[in-house]
C-alpha cells in the first residue's frame, strides 16, 4: 500500500472550467469512478475540485498530478469499484508513506467515490446538460462518513467566434482549435474558409452578424479584417452582447477610425469602451503567427480577471 486513507471534515466549494473536470465519460457511464482533489497543502501542479474519471479497465481521462500519482490512484479505484464506497486518500506531504512523494513537495486529498448506477450518474448528466447549453453547472458530490460534500461549480469551456479574412483570421482560429478551445469563423473569403482545419467555417455574404449567432458571457469575439468596412455591423452587435473579449485588429489610428465610426452609428460611448485595446499582449505585432499567440494570451488574460 503506497497511501493513507484520510477522512475530510467538512465541506469544500470549488469553482473551475469544465475542461478541469472529466464529465462526459462519468455521465456516459463509460467510466465508473471519480477521483477528485478536494484538497491540497503547499504546491500543487492542478487546482482543487479537478477530476479524473476512470473505467473499469484502468483508462484514466483528466490528471491529478504531473503523472505522480495517476497510475496509483487507478490501482485504488479498483477497491473502490467493488465495495461501493467513496474513501479520501491522502498522498505526498503528511503521508506516512513517501515511497511515492510529490516532486513539488506539496500534499493531496484526493476524493474517490463510485459511478456506477443511475443514480449516482444522474448529476453528472444533468451537469453535461448545463454546459452543452453554455451554462455553468453545479454538482453536490458527497463526503465519505456523511462528514460534508464538495460543492463544484463548472463554467463553459472559453468559445471564440472569430471574423475576417486571410493568414490573420485562418491562423488566430487554427491556434484556438488546436489549444482545445471551441471555435467557429466566418469570413467572407472563400480561400480562408477553404483552408480551414477541423473546426466549423461559415461563409460571410454580407457585412452583418450571422443569423442565428448565439454569445454568452464565455464567449470572444476576434476581428482580423484589412478591409474595415466589414467591421461596423458585427461590431455593433458584439457590443450590445454578452460576450466577455471584443477586439479588432489594427493601428491606433483604425481603432480611433472605428470608434468614430460606431459613435456615428449610435453605439453608446460605455459599449464601444468596451473593445479591447490594444488588440494582444505583443506591441506591433507584424506577422500572422505573432498576433495570433499575442491575441490568445490577451483573452486568456482577460478571462482570468473577468
Amino acid at each position: 500500500m503506497t497511501t493513507t486513507e484520510r477522512t475530510a471534515s467538512q465541506s469544500r466549494s470549488f469553482s473551475l472550467a469544465q475542461s478541469d473536470f472529466p464529465l462526459a465519460p462519468l455521465a456516459s457511464g463509460q467510466a465508473d469512478v471519480l477521483a477528485l482533489i478536494v484538497d491540497t497543502e503547499g504546491p500543487s501542479y492542478r487546482p482543487k475540485g479537478a477530476g479524473m474519471a476512470i473505467t473499469p479497465e484502468g483508462r484514466r481521462t483528466g490528471s491529478l498530478s504531473s503523472g505522480c500519482i495517476e497510475e496509483d490512484v487507478v490501482l485504488h479505484a479498483a477497491s473502490i469499484r467493488a465495495s461501493g464506497t467513496p474513501r479520501v486518500i491522502r498522498y505526498g506531504r503528511g503521508s506516512p508513506y513517501p515511497d511515492l512523494a510529490l516532486p513539488c513537495g506539496g500534499g493531496l486529498d484526493i476524493l474517490l467515490m463510485p459511478v456506477s448506477t443511475p443514480e449516482t450518474r444522474a448529476p453528472f448528466i444533468a451537469a453535461q446538460a448545463q454546459l452543452a447549453a453554455r451554462r455553468p453547472a453545479a454538482l453536490r458530490l458527497p463526503l465519505p462518513d456523511a462528514s460534508g460534500e464538495v460543492a463544484l461549480t463548472l463554467t463553459p469551456d472559453l468559445r471564440f467566434l472569430v471574423f475576417g479574412k486571410g493568414p490573420e483570421a485562418r491562423i488566430f482560429a487554427g491556434l484556438t482549435h488546436l489549444a482545445g478551445y471551441p471555435t467557429e469563423l466566418f469570413s467572407p473569403s472563400e480561400e480562408t474558409i477553404g483552408k480551414a482545419e477541423g473546426h466549423p467555417a461559415r461563409h460571410l455574404v454580407s457585412a452583418r452578424w450571422p443569423e442565428g449567432l448565439q454569445t454568452d458571457p464565455y464567449t470572444a469575439v476576434t476581428l482580423f479584417f484589412h478591409d474595415h468596412d466589414w467591421e461596423p455591423p458585427i461590431l455593433t452587435h458584439a457590443l450590445a452582447s454578452d460576450a466577455f473579449y471584443i477586439g479588432a485588429q489594427g493601428s491606433l489610428r483604425t481603432h480611433e477610425a472605428r470608434c468614430a465610426t460606431l459613435a456615428d452609428a449610435g453605439v453608446p460611448p460605455e459599449q464601444i469602451a468596451r473593445m479591447d485595446r490594444p488588440f494582444g499582449l505583443i506591441p506591433s505585432a507584424r506577422d500572422a503567427r505573432t498576433l495570433a499567440v499575442s491575441v490568445l494570451a490577451d483573452v486568456l488574460a482577460e478571462a482570468r480577471i473577468t
